[in-house]
């Protein structure tokens, strides 16, 4: 079983995002943008190597991987999977029209 760690930017932004869907268009679009991103990290804890592997210029993001979010295609978890330990670590949630490489590398 893979163990899963969700930093505290990427529980932010997950929240964040669900509160402006709220107030843009509803109750419903957050609550199917909620759903969406558990069945997204419920995907990546069974398969986790499915995402894509990032290239970043910092060394500090090195190993660092994405995928899209089911019905927001704009958006992308980004994550970590350690083999050895199991472990999927869920590092950021962001809208692809972001400055990623300033927001990951910090």
């Amino acid at each position: 079983m893979t163990k899963l760690h969700v930093y505290e930017a990427a529980a932010l932004s997950i929240v964040e995002q669900a509160d402006y869907y709220q107030q843009k268009a509803g109750r419903s679009l957050a609550l199917k943008w909620e759903y969406a991103v558990d069945e997204a990290i419920h995907s990546l804890l069974r398969t986790p190597l499915i995402g894509s592997p990032c290239r970043f210029r910092s060394s500090s993001l090195a190993g660092l991987r994405w995928a899209s979010i089911p019905g927001f295609p704009k958006h992308m978890i980004f994550y970590r999977y350690a083999e050895e330990e199991k472990a999927l670590s869920v590092v950021q949630v962001l809208h692809g029209a972001r400055d990623i490489d300033a927001i990951l590398g910090k």
